[in-house]
């Protein structure tokens, strides 16, 4: 059907619907889960608690990410740069600036040669006070580059902006380092966005669109008011101990049981507890726990290795990627067995992932060779550019590039990603551009579609769209929302997508996450790290964020066996998930959170499953009658 149809059609149905992000935070909630027990459901006072005390985790968050990302560009510039000349140098910083903004200054710094250097981005309005703050923060950075020591600042302002000063030694050359003050903009931007994308605040009427809310049912226009670090291990733990207990430990117990141990680290990973105490061996260990605390289980500490031959590697856990951030702030990889499921599939340029929203930073350093060209609704004869970072979030969770020492990594490898920008610069779309998004994603050889985004208007005219996908064997998977409600939202209630719902790193019910009897699946969503425009990295929480794990796992099923039907596909995902909360299906969390490595087990390799073997001949009879025709 032409575009002009359906316009028509769009026009026709009088209801340009809002469709609004839906995104989640959530923080760790320290309290036992009992398996047999509903969630707690927060009423409107906590619930405002509640995100406003994720905001802040997602803003602390990021402000880790930004640290550590400019650490290692200043210790990549100082290995590149050791025997360089001042205009190897200069040509260096500067285009590291064009490309990183947020470096207002760098200083290379050379004390050996007495030359010290200083490249700042843009002219500055620092009155006489700031530029004293600042040279307090310089003086003492150079100082410790003297002593060949690394040095961060505390967060300051300057002229109602804020800053951190950072540096970092030669280990090559005695008296050289680099000195940076990053612009901590970032924060602000990552504020204003959950902002809005929780109902912290009015949702503004700044799009094309000139929305803010419509009535589920009347679609009238309406206001709406707030509503495991891994330790360094050889192939073989003998010191190290998993346990699964019958109740989780309360941190007074975990307290006890690393004093009790002498224990070095513990971690939680999943259901199970790992405990590493080089004074004991794996007996003691055994011995220790089955005697004072009646688990479920102990194992040895080869739980999580697979059954094929691997490398000796220097964490506990199979195929950890090199990217910077991943051991410190990707908890939600390992938490859905990502890790492992890499040893059966890593993706495949074949199986192209759709996804419907703000756009993508097609320039970030962590997405390049990982998107197709894709398409812009809201302004056909632009690129799909992200004016607003959710999309580009989005794009990094599902297929960040792995092993690149940079970032994060992504759960695909291998997956193309095709951005398609139905939303605009407020984060919002109608009816008409999300449902023309989706079309144009399947009609382009989509083969997943992800929708990080929502509302509470049931369109036939969107359903009509979705329907045009799924007609066409195409994964569609849907964020629940953000408002802590039982009401069905759309996309995601449709029969036609999975819907999911997020949770924390304890695996615990996000308290944001929207619930109901149309919830399949649940995902990791409470501050989960990825990547974010300005060649940047930021940490937010949503259901907007639980998706594309579902979706980068769609795409990993059927990379591993391209013979499964989309419904086939949804079918494992729902099968092979983690039971949480109530005993079986629930409205909570579905059938459970998703287990990558269980999902591409079921999936098997060339032929499908048992359990759809029927359904899998008949296709093929169907196809060779086809043929023969």
């Amino acid at each position: 059907m032409s575009r002009r149809t359906w316009a028509g059609l769009g026009i026709a149905a009088a209801a340009a619907a809002l469709i609004i992000i839906m995104q989640v935070p959530h923080s760790a909630d320290t309290h036992t889960r009992k398996q047999a027990s509903e969630p707690v459901i927060p009423n409107p006072k906590q619930e405002h608690l509640s995100k406003q005390s994720l905001m802040a985790q997602d803003i602390a968050s990021t402000d880790h990410l930004t640290r550590l990302d400019a650490k290692q560009h200043l210790t990549s510039m100082l290995t590149k740069l050791a025997q360089a000349g001042p205009a190897q140098v200069s040509d260096y910083v500067r285009k590291l600036q064009q490309s990183h903004d947020h470096f207002t200054m760098i200083i290379w710094q050379d004390a050996k040669k007495g030359k010290r250097q200083e490249y700042t981005i843009t002219k500055s309005n620092w009155n006489a006070a700031d530029r004293k703050i600042l040279k307090g923060y310089l003086d003492q950075a150079e100082k410790n580059i003297g002593k060949q020591r690394s040095y961060e600042s505390t967060s300051f302002k300057m002229s109602g902006k804020e800053y951190f000063v950072i540096a970092e030694p030669s280990k090559q050359t005695p008296k050289q380092g680099v000195i940076a003050l990053m612009n901590q903009r970032i924060l602000t931007e990552v504020a204003n966005h959950q902002k809005k994308n929780l109902r912290l605040i009015p949702y503004p009427k700044e799009g094309k669109y000139k929305v803010e809310s419509v009535h589920a049912d009347t679609l009238r226009d309406i206001t709406v008011r707030t509503g495991h670090d891994n330790e360094k291990a050889s192939h073989f733990y003998e010191n190290e101990i998993v346990v699964r207990f019958r109740q989780d430990p309360s941190r007074q117990d975990l307290n006890r049981i690393i004093s009790e141990l002498r224990a070095e680290s513990s971690r939680k990973l999943g259901y199970a507890y790992v405990f590493h105490a080089s004074g004991m061996d794996y007996s003691q260990l055994k011995s220790y726990f089955m005697k004072n605390w009646n688990p479920q289980y102990v194992e040895p500490h080869y739980l999580y290795m697979t059954n094929d031959k691997v490398k000796e590697s220097t964490s506990s856990l199979p195929n950890v990627p090199n990217d910077l951030l991943f051991a410190k702030y990707q908890w939600n990889l390992p938490a859905i067995e990502t890790n492992q499921g890499w040893d059966l599939s890593r993706g495949s340029n074949d199986v192209i992932v759709g996804i419907v929203d703000t756009g993508v930073d097609i320039d970030h350093p962590d997405l390049q060779g990982q998107l197709l060209t894709g398409y812009n609704v809201i302004n056909p004869d632009s690129d799909p550019l992200d004016d607003v970072g959710h999309g580009t979030h989005v794009s990094g969770i599902i297929g960040a590039l792995v092993n690149n020492n940079e970032g994060v990594a992504g759960i695909s490898w291998y997956n193309k990603m095709l951005p398609v920008k139905a939303l605009d610069k407020s984060g919002s779309g109608t009816t008409y551009s999300v449902a023309e998004g989706i079309i144009w994603a399947a009609d382009n050889g989509a083969k997943v579609i992800n929708m990080s985004l929502g509302n509470y208007a049931d369109s036939q005219f969107l359903h009509d769209a979705v329907k045009y996908a799924y007609d066409r064997d195409v994964v569609l998977v849907a964020a629940s929302g953000n408002d802590n409600t039982e009401r069905p939202g759309y996309p995601a209630a449709y029969s036609e997508v999975l819907a999911v719902a997020a949770t924390d790193s304890n695996m615990k019910r996000a308290s944001y996450s929207n619930y109901g009897d149309y919830i399949d699946v649940a995902a990791p969503g409470t501050s989960i790290a990825s990547t974010y425009p300005g060649n940047q990295y930021a940490a937010l929480s949503g259901t907007s964020m639980a998706s594309p794990h579902v979706a980068a796992m769609a795409a990993l099923i059927r990379s591993r066996n391209p013979d499964l039907t989309n419904k086939q596909v949804m079918d494992i995902m729902r099968s092979s998930t983690v039971d949480l909360g109530p005993k079986g299906r629930d409205k909570y969390y579905g059938y459970g959170q998703i287990d990558i490595y269980k999902a591409l087990q079921a999936a098997g390799t060339t032929e499908a499953p048992l359990q759809f073997w029927p359904q899998h001949v008949q296709k093929k009879m169907d196809s060779v009658i086809q043929k023969n025709k």
